[in-house]
């Protein structure tokens, strides 16, 4: 098992949704999973934001951000 440390830094979909995806791969598989939200990451922390707002490849943060709350994944902001 390998330790993953995930940091969003941006307020943009793109990044975000990346980062979320990324976290839950890893954390599926059975790694140890830290996220931390900074400067404009910070504003995904917001539970009443749209998280349905799609990328440019049609997933969006809302496809992965709930597993990572339900699995209580830690995330520090």
């Amino acid at each position: 098992m390998a330790n993953f440390l995930f940091v969003l830094g941006k307020n943009e979909t793109e990044p975000a949704t990346r980062c979320f995806q990324l976290a839950k791969i890893a954390h599926s598989k059975g790694h140890n999973v830290n996220l931390f939200l900074i400067d404009g990451g910070v504003l995904w922390a917001d539970r009443t934001r749209d998280f349905s707002a799609k990328t440019i490849t049609g997933d969006c943060p809302g496809d992965f951000l709930p597993y990572l709350v339900e699995k209580q994944v830690y995330t520090g902001v």
